[in-house]
């Protein structure tokens, strides 16, 4: 009698612990469970940012490259009224009698105004240059920053750099520069933060 009751208690474990095993490997999972599941196999805690796309399409971007243009279109109309003065002073030249006291008066004026051209050109190159190089920074320290506040809010541990090679550029050093600096080549499931980049960089430009 107690060797059956044995065998029997035995075997309803065996059932208990079967239909148990049966239950757990039929349940599924809710969608939240499935979507923290995701999320954990994804999450890699690292982001990526288009520098390029930034510096494009945030509003102090597309501003700068409005106040450029219309600059460099000033400057080009004034480097053109003096170069036509430069022409205009040799055509006079050419007219006179070489030696003549008009000859020496035109020939020093064509000569100041040559200087000023070269002067000119040379001075407003060095300060779009100089313009561009300080507006570039102060863009980037911001970018930085920015970039710093939305990964921290995130949980990113990391952020790289993602900008494509433009391919068409046909300046053999320029585009080796640019394959040179490139870091990130891949970054399949890496969380891009471009956009809110973007967007906050505007939403303080609006304060």
């Amino acid at each position: 009698m107690k060797i059956r009751i044995a065998i029997l208690g035995c075997l309803l474990g065996v059932v208990f612990l079967l239909s148990r095993w049966g239950a757990l490997a039929g349940a599924k999972p809710s969608v939240a469970q499935a979507q923290e599941s995701k999320a954990e196999s994804n999450s890699l805690e690292i982001g990526v940012v288009n520098i390029k796309k930034v510096f494009r399409d945030c509003k102090r971007g597309a501003r700068y490259g409005a106040e450029a243009f219309n600059e460099q279109q000033r400057v080009k109309a004034e480097l053109e009224k003096i170069g036509k003065e430069v022409e205009a002073g040799e055509a006079g030249l050419r007219a006179l009698k070489p030696g003549s006291s008009d000859y020496i008066a035109q020939m020093k004026e064509l000569l100041e105004k040559r200087a000023n051209y070269r002067a000119k050109q040379e001075l407003y190159s060095q300060q779009i240059e100089l313009t561009d190089q300080l507006w570039t920074k102060e863009l980037y320290q911001d970018i930085l920053r920015v970039t710093s506040e939305v990964a921290k809010e995130k949980g990113l541990k990391l952020v790289f750099r993602e900008d494509e090679i433009d391919f068409s550029e046909t300046n053999t050093a320029e585009l080796g520069l640019a394959m040179r600096i490139q870091k990130l080549l891949y970054s399949g499931g890496c969380l891009d933060i471009t956009g809110e980049i973007v967007a906050r960089l505007d939403s303080e430009e609006n304060r």
